[in-house]
């Protein structure tokens, strides 16, 4: 009998909640590992890493959804993992680049960063949004620390890539950095592309950007992950605009319901 007993790591109903949480440690991995390279002064490799970890990053969540592999576990998981990977790491890399420059200041704009994208991390975790706010789920509360991480390795991306604009953008490095750490606390609606619906008749076009994207990060990864950084930050401000409107539709809405309550 204790021969036809087949020993399994999980059981079979819970092998979906894996793949989820591979990738998320595999995220953690690459994480570290940025920082191991960047000691070595080998930061072409270390912010590679980054955007791996964050392509990981975006990767999980939506295998886990679509799996129907999510879990309580995931998610504290999913946290800790961010804050190793876009807390500590990109700021770890832009110390041993440029921070130490500034001696004690250079380490308390670091760990500046950090304790906000924890906070960040924190306020993330307990957030609930109402089934009548589901507008919400199409934006994020401040900048989502894998896109904090990236973003504020713009200047050492700079520098790594084709680009000559003439000027030392290597100076802008901790006001960049402070000011992406009050974007991390901070309450300015910023887009999510969780519940955006595509449909049919778009999806390839959609597969085309998206092989036209690697293809652009495989031959030209720093110039095209600037890019993509400066993308995103002119995108916070059209963010608002469309959060301001569609709040102001919903409250709207509201009072027209309460209106016709009265009455």
């Amino acid at each position: 009998m204790d021969q036809n007993k087949k020993f399994k790591l999980v059981s079979s109903k819970k092998t979906r909640y894996l793949l989820p949480n591979i990738l998320t440690l595999g995220g953690v991995c690459l994480g570290i590992s940025s920082i191991k390279f960047s000691i070595d002064g080998n930061y072409n490799l270390a912010v590679t890493l980054i955007l791996l970890a964050a392509i990981l990053d975006a990767l999980d969540g939506r295998i886990a959804r679509l799996i129907k592999g999510t879990s309580e576990f995931g998610k504290e998981l999913d946290s800790l993992t961010d804050f190793v990977s876009f807390g500590i790491a990109p700021v770890f890399i832009l110390y041993f680049w440029e921070l130490n420059n500034y001696g004690k200041l250079g380490w308390a704009i670091a760990l500046i960063y950090s304790v906000c994208c924890v906070l960040r991390l924190a306020r993330f975790n307990l957030t609930k949004i109402n089934a009548q706010e589901e507008w919400k789920n199409n934006f994020f509360e401040g900048v989502p620390s894998p896109a904090g991480g990236l973003v504020i390795l713009m200047p050492l991306i700079y520098e790594l890539s084709e680009f000559n604009f003439a000027f030392e953008i290597k100076n802008f490095t901790p006001y960049l950095t402070i000011l992406v750490a009050l974007l991390l606390v901070s309450k300015i609606p910023t887009p999510s592309l969780k519940k955006i619906t595509i449909s049919s008749k778009t999806t390839i076009f959609l597969l085309l950007a998206i092989g036209l994207i690697f293809i652009s990060l495989l031959f030209y990864t720093f110039e095209t992950l600037l890019i993509f950084c400066i993308a995103y930050l002119i995108s916070i401000p059209l963010s608002i605009f469309i959060f301001t409107k569609q709040k102001s539709k919903y409250l709207t809405k509201i009072s027209d319901e309460d209106h016709e309550d009265i009455l």
